[in-house]
């Protein structure tokens, strides 16, 4: 399926943000009182996916597997702003012998022997992988109109 692209970037410079950077993804899902809920996760991104993992009993699997259509935004939080949203469908698998907890926790932590980082990987046999298929990119870059 194509991704719809709106904003100032083209998709290979989309992939390089997403690529290249250590931000969290702020990922909002549905719940069932109507209102969405925002949930910041660690993120991986390759082959046209997000990539996050957390906990099989966390409210956000519980949420995901009620309705897996999903909105997100990777941004920094601090001017100028510029970065990429979007919306697509969440798959849930359980993250088995999958090195993405580790490629995560490199990529955010620094590595993986730290105390916390060895309390999450004891726990891999429970947690899930959620991909996020984008269906819409949309992208805003105010460094230059903000630079003066």
């Amino acid at each position: 399926m194509a991704i719809d692209l709106s904003g100032p970037w083209k998709k290979p410079q989309i992939d390089e943000f997403l690529i290249g950077n250590n931000l969290p993804v702020r990922l909002s899902c549905n719940a069932s009182d109507g209102f969405p809920r925002v949930i910041s996760l660690w993120y991986q991104y390759a082959n046209d996916t997000l990539f996050c993992v957390t906990h099989q009993s966390s409210k956000l699997i519980t949420l995901l597997k009620n309705n897996n259509q999903v909105g997100f935004e990777i941004s920094p939080n601090e001017p100028p702003y510029f970065g990429v949203r979007g919306q697509g469908t969440a798959q849930l698998q359980p993250l088995g012998e999958s090195p993405i907890l580790d490629d995560l926790l490199e990529k955010y932590v620094g590595d993986t022997d730290s105390s916390f980082a060895q309390w999450l990987i004891s726990r891999k046999a429970e947690e899930l992988i959620i991909s996020v298929r984008p269906h819409r990119l949309y992208t805003w870059d105010y460094r230059e109109r903000m630079s003066g």
